[in-house]
């Protein structure tokens, strides 16, 4: 099987991963014929945690990766890399949510790239409203919102 994909537009990044998440994506993930042959550094299952009907932990059609956490939010056809945060009453769609991203309480994010180790505060709303998305953020012309951390005024530091 041959693949290939230019993502080097924000719109075509966002594309690209938003096909990993179908049911039969071109490029098959768990496709056993067609190994990852990467290092990946090893960390705890994704978990999701609270299952009351006002804040349950749940993702759907999404791809949750390692050491991530979905407390009491719900997330829907997205991608959370490793070591994502996701905190109760939240909502995310159509979104790529990239390494050691922390997303508060009440938040809404929809069609959004949200770049490595930022933080999304308490009740924010990314994606519904492109005239305000675009005085914070990059909104691409497909209608894809780039979030970092510099545009939130924080400075992303990791531990290696």
């Amino acid at each position: 099987m041959d693949y290939w994909r230019d993502v080097g537009t924000i719109d075509a990044y966002w594309q690209a991963n938003m096909e990993l998440v179908d049911v039969s994506p071109e490029l098959n993930l768990y496709d056993r014929e067609w190994p990852i042959w990467t290092y990946q550094e090893q960390g705890p299952p994704c978990k999701f945690v609270f299952d009351d009907d006002e804040r349950r932990g749940m993702a759907v059609d999404s791809m949750i990766s390692s050491g991530s956490i979905v407390s009491g939010a719900y997330i829907k056809h997205s991608l959370l890399f490793n070591d994502v945060k996701v905190e109760s009453h939240s909502e995310i769609r159509d979104s790529v949510i990239l390494h050691g991203v922390v997303i508060g309480r009440n938040c809404r994010i929809n069609r959004a790239i949200i770049n490595s180790g930022t933080i999304i505060p308490d009740n924010t709303t990314i994606g519904e409203n492109a005239v305000l998305d675009s005085q914070r953020f990059h909104v691409s012309p497909g209608g894809v919102v780039l979030v970092t951390a510099e545009m939130m005024g924080q400075q992303v530091h990791f531990e290696e």
